[in-house]
C-alpha cells in the first residue's frame, strides 16, 4: 500500500488555500497527480507545511511529523508537493532540502484544479472540478 504525505507552502495553506480541500479531493477521487493510484491501494497520511520562508524548516518538519507518529507505525512511502508549493519563490530549494534527505519518491504536484477566474462559470466548474 502507498502511504502518501503532501507537503506545502506554509503561507499558501494559511493564507490562501481553504483547508487544502483541493489536495484531498483530488487524493479521494484519485484525479491529478493521484491518477497514479486509481488502480492500486492507497493512503493519506497527512499534509504538513514547509514550515515558511525560505523553507529552512521544511527538514525539521519532516522530522517531527516521523517522530511524532513513529508509534502509529505508519511512514510515507510518496511525498507529492501541493501547487501551492511549486508556486513558492523558493520550490526548487525546499525540492532540493526534500531530496536530499528523504530516501522516497517524491512527486510534484497534487491536484489539477486550477481556474483562471474568482468565481468560473457554471461551465467552468464543471469542466475544471470534474
Amino acid at each position: 500500500m502507498e502511504k502518501i504525505l503532501i507537503v506545502g507552502c506554509k503561507n499558501g495553506m494559511d493564507d490562501v488555500c481553504v483547508g487544502c480541500t483541493r489536495c484531498i479531493v483530488a487524493f479521494n477521487r484519485r484525479a491529478g497527480h493521484f491518477s497514479r493510484y486509481e488502480d492500486g491501494d492507497a493512503s493519506l497520511l497527512g499534509i504538513v507545511s514547509c514550515g515558511g520562508c525560505p523553507g529552512s524548516a521544511v527538514v525539521g518538519k519532516l522530522v517531527l511529523w516521523r517522530e511524532w507518529n513513529a508509534f502509529l507505525g505508519e511512514h510515507p512511502t510518496k511525498i507529492h508537493l501541493a501547487p501551492c508549493l511549486k508556486l513558492c519563490p523558493y520550490s526548487e530549494t525546499i525540492i532540493d532540502r526534500i531530496g536530499s534527505k528523504v530516501q522516497i519518491e517524491i512527486v510534484e504536484g497534487t491536484h489539477l484544479y486550477m481556474s483562471d477566474t474568482i468565481f468560473p462559470s457554471q461551465a467552468d466548474r464543471l469542466l475544471h472540478d470534474g
